[in-house]
């Protein structure tokens, strides 16, 4: 069982992708681009969601710096972030330096992982080596006979197996670098956006009937531990009604789901960026100064709450 609980955490560890976690016990499922493991907006606004989207995964260790010293890098980073070094630093500017930080977290991420599975240093990875790094200690005996409630192996390696094959392109069970990426972060991949859908169904699902009733969404998003149903709750109950349950059938099919958790036409970074322009342009003619964006360091990367700025202290990255 302890052998068991271990893998569990190697593989979501592995396989987790980008739904944000939350910071008031509501999980986020909405998944287009992985901006933070922060919720942007609960009862109020949290700047662990800016800071973490201004940094991405640089914003690591930032907490090692005093104030002053992380103003200053601060400063050099804007620098780095108005391109045409004209002094003013637009929300075209701010939108590709967040899509930057977020390609080089999964750039990393993928590199990462590619020198664990790739055994044998042939420059693309066959599904038994994945197999075999993922879940060898246990034999097949043992993953058939695992019985634990909350999740079965077979079924996990069988869900692996299913996202392998949709990533591998050509079908010879080998996945090349950038194959590897899409099984690694399928959100970021047309053709991988409904094995998203797909998995997302299965978590919710729970009575298997291929939909998700409004109590098995509001049930992945809440445990109910609370005495006194949140305000968010019964939020998220009217959003279901109103904007997910597009037929007013009382249930989510798949078309809905894809419509909630890959929202069409709405760019994350390009809202994120509008978001920060608005919060910081104290002046409002539309640009940012070094000045005002050293103004709002809470805003950008102020928050304590987290590690973060591993960009900052690293000074090779300017």
């Amino acid at each position: 069982m302890q052998k068991n609980l271990l893998l569990l955490l190697c593989v979501l560890t592995t396989l987790t992708f980008a739904i944000p976690k939350p910071t008031d016990g509501k999980k986020d499922r909405v998944v287009d681009q992985k901006l933070s493991e922060q919720d942007h907006f609960g009862d109020h606004h949290n700047n662990d969601y800016d800071h973490d989207a201004f940094l991405g995964e640089e914003a690591r260790t930032f907490d090692q710096l005093d104030p002053e010293e992380s103003k200053k890098r601060l400063g050099e980073m804007v620098d780095k972030i108005d391109k045409d070094a004209d002094g003013f630093v637009t929300q075209q500017e701010l939108k590709e330096w967040i899509q930057y930080t977020q390609k080089k977290y999964i750039m990393e991420d993928v590199e990462r992982q590619w020198s664990s599975h790739d055994m044998n240093g042939d420059d693309k990875i066959h599904w038994d080596e994945y197999k075999n790094t993922t879940y060898g200690f246990m034999t097949q005996e043992e993953m058939e006979n695992d019985e634990d409630d909350s999740y079965n192996i077979m079924d996990m390696v069988k869900r692996d197996l299913r996202r392998w094959d949709t990533a591998d392109s050509d079908s010879d069970k080998h996945l090349t670098k950038e194959e590897f990426q899409s099984f690694l972060h399928p959100e970021d991949v047309e053709h991988m956006k409904d094995i998203v859908v797909k998995e997302t169904l299965e978590d919710i699902d729970k009575d298997k009937d291929g939909f998700i009733s409004l109590e098995e969404y509001i049930g992945d998003m809440w445990t109910g531990d609370d005495k006194d149903e949140p305000d968010w709750v019964k939020s998220e109950r009217e959003q279901f009604s109103t904007f997910r349950d597009k037929n007013g059938d009382g249930k989510m099919d798949t078309d809905e789901v894809k419509d909630w958790i890959i929202p069409p036409d709405y760019d994350h970074a390009d809202a994120e960026s509008k978001h920060l322009l608005f919060e910081s342009d104290t002046d409002k003619d539309g640009k940012l100064t070094k000045q005002e964006i050293v103004d709002k360091y809470d805003l950008f990367v102020g928050s304590q709450a987290t590690d973060f700025g591993e960009a900052l202290v690293r000074h090779d990255e300017f």
